[in-house]
């Protein structure tokens, strides 16, 4: 056996039996997610209003579908919610000595390596890495093209991740969540004769995307893991990276609720989205404790328990489709509010705008 994961699995879904990979769980983009397009011209259709989304966190460009930056809604954070978030700033590329600018404004911020650098506007993980080093903090702005601002986050001790999914309409006083996903990382276990490339051959699970694995690998899967020793192959927390997700809806507790709504609350304006973070145990996850937020990521995130390869195609529409059904529905009260949705011309700018930016980004960790 070669493949460990990082974090224990849930109980959730527990009666399937598992299986390296779910029948959609890599379909091209568009055979996925032609029929959430459509559903989503549907609702626009039904409310006139295709953008309508995008006033479901109002104060966040475009709500956070697309383009919107990862700081200026960790900046909205009160008193309450500021406590739950890693420790961040930013250095924009393109100065003199970009270095140099980066380690001032960790100085700035009282910061101190190891950080997770990654762009300020992004997603799916593309452009993150971790810099223990100053050498690989030189080295790692330096992949950036100028005028790119960067986040540069403390690197959270805990070694667990999850997504969770909140939402809270306008006219109720508390939020609820509707998925908790964890995600693993996957690790090879060296047995002291296999080169790198032969425990991804002789995996049940990365055998069959080994592409998602060998770009960022390079010459070291050549490399011979001694014996016990391990490799993660994957440091950024997203499926289409690499990482393992797992429902974890089982571990959804009332006071985990509870904790994750108190802190959203205190959030202006926030109303559906997910919150990725890192945790010291699903026990303590369970109680609302030690846990530290990554990001938040508004109306383009998804309920990533759908990529748990026990998840069924017809499970996952329904998710998604539920959740879309719901950002409609609270953009349409905040519209009625005052609140003003984006404009469909301004999501497409925002998303072209997004799309050139990650091809500018470099391979993440």
């Amino acid at each position: 056996m070669t493949h460990a994961s990082a974090t224990a699995p849930s109980q959730a879904d527990a009666s399937r039996p598992p299986s390296p990979l779910s029948m959609f769980e890599f379909w091209p983009g568009w055979a996925f997610y032609t029929p959430i397009v459509l559903y989503w011209i549907l609702m626009g259709l039904r409310h006139g209003d295709l953008s309508l989304p995008t006033a479901a966190n109002p104060r966040i460009e475009t709500g956070g579908l697309c383009g919107e930056s990862k700081t200026d809604i960790l900046d909205m954070a009160g008193d309450v919610a500021r406590q739950w978030i890693a420790p961040y700033t930013t250095v924009t590329t393109g100065s003199a000595d970009d270095a140099a600018a980066a380690t001032a404004a960790l100085a700035r911020a009282g910061l101190a390596l190891p950080v997770v650098v990654k762009p300020d506007i992004g997603c799916n993980g593309t452009g993150v890495k971790l810099v223990t080093t100053p050498a690989e903090l030189a080295a790692t702005v330096a992949l950036f093209p100028p005028d790119i601002r960067l986040v540069m986050q403390r690197l959270i001790p805990f070694e667990h991740e999850a997504g969770i999914f909140y939402i809270r309409h306008p006219d109720e006083e508390r939020g609820r969540i509707t998925s908790l996903t964890y995600k693993e990382a996957p690790l090879l276990v060296g047995d002291g004769r296999s080169t790198v490339r032969e425990l991804i051959d002789a995996d049940a699970r990365t055998r069959l995307v080994p592409h998602l694995y060998l770009p960022r690998l390079g010459a070291r899967v050549h490399d011979i893991l001694p014996a016990g020793e391990t490799m993660r192959l994957v440091f950024a927390g997203n499926h289409c990276k690499g990482s393992i997700f797992r429902n974890g809806a089982d571990d959804i507790t009332p006071a985990l609720t509870e904790q994750i709504d108190r802190i959203m609350r205190d959030i202006p304006d926030f109303h559906f989205g997910r919150i990725d973070l890192k945790f010291e145990s699903i026990a303590a996850l369970r109680l609302g404790r030690r846990f530290e937020i990554i990001e938040i990521n508004g109306v383009g995130s998804e309920a990533t328990h759908i990529w748990d390869s026990r998840t069924t195609l017809r499970e996952a529409y329904a998710a998604q489709f539920m959740h879309y059904r719901e950002t409609f529905r609270i953009g349409a009260k905040k519209k009625k509010a005052g609140w003003r949705s984006s404009g469909a011309f301004t999501m497409l700018r925002y998303w072209r705008l997004q799309k050139k930016l990650l091809a500018s980004y470099p391979l993440n960790d």
